[in-house]
């Protein structure tokens, strides 16, 4: 896989991604999230709408994004309900009195918006895509001029993390495919830059999901392996503080082998069948 980089963006300055589309990333970089959430400001007459709040715990981002529509924010929209993405959803709408809006079935029953998308549906110029695999609630959102907020389904820095329950495999290769059917030319992602021509990085996000898959099957063909062992064997030069998310992407990919009634689980051990 080929990955982008940038450099540290500004902090606390929104920067002009595209005309009328600006972005402000939160001060959370770690090894999963990059340089930190974008939070993406879509400028329109009756006021901004902000996709992603950002993270609990960090008051100053929702200063920062105040600031940057002098507080008239006519909507708030959230991709998915991981706590990177909606910490700050509750604080910036009791700031900004803006109602929220996220996916029809929210994945955690502790999160709730006061509108909800069904997929195709439209709001404020954008309309949802429903790309379940990182989170089953998890929407991308599409704008005219081939722009689409793809949020953590497709980043250009890294792949993305499918972590069960909540992230589903299967789920992960039917949204990449529905993606590669649409003709969007630019993605602006939950993390790091954004991503231009995206037609070949999704079939390279493919393929490597396939080749991932395919090794898993054969190291369970050479015998059983647990899903720790299996994560140690296909990913020995993994930087360590990324284990425990290469381990359930294989997990998600051992419960989607199972389903397709290729492997086999008992306890611990995966047999292949």
């Amino acid at each position: 896989m080929a990955f982008l980089t940038e450099d540290e963006p500004t902090r606390h300055e929104p920067v002009e991604i595209l005309p009328g589309i600006r972005r402000i990333t939160a001060q959370n970089p770690t090894p999963m999230t990059y340089y930190g959430t974008n939070t993406y400001i879509i400028d329109r007459p009756d006021g901004a709408v902000v996709l992603d709040p950002g993270p609990d715990g960090h008051p100053e981002h929702v200063e920062d994004v105040m600031r940057a529509t002098d507080g008239k924010i006519s909507l708030i929209l959230l991709s998915h309900t991981h706590h990177d993405h909606h910490g700050l959803l509750a604080a910036l709408k009791e700031a900004s009195g803006a109602p929220t809006c996220g996916f029809t079935r929210s994945a955690d029953p502790t999160i709730s918006t006061d509108r909800h998308l069904a997929d195709g549906e439209q709001i404020a110029g954008l309309t949802a895509v429903h790309t379940p695999g990182h989170c089953g609630d998890h929407i991308c959102l599409a704008m005219p001029g081939g722009i689409l907020f793809s949020a953590d389904h497709v980043m250009a820095w890294s792949t993305t993390v499918v972590s069960p329950p909540g992230g589903n495999m299967s789920d992960y290769f039917h949204s990449l495919e529905r993606l590669l059917a649409r003709d969007d030319t630019i993605y602006l992602p939950g993390h790091g830059p954004a991503l231009r021509d995206p037609h070949p990085y999704l079939e390279d996000l493919l393929r490597h999901r396939r080749q991932r898959e395919a090794a898993i099957a054969l190291a369970l063909d050479a015998g059983p392996a647990s899903t720790q062992s299996l994560m140690k064997q296909l990913y020995a030069k993994l930087n360590p503080t990324l284990a425990r998310a290469a381990e359930r992407n294989v997990l998600s990919h051992l419960l989607k082998l199972e389903a397709e009634g290729r492997v086999r689980n008992e306890g611990d051990v995966w047999h292949t069948i």
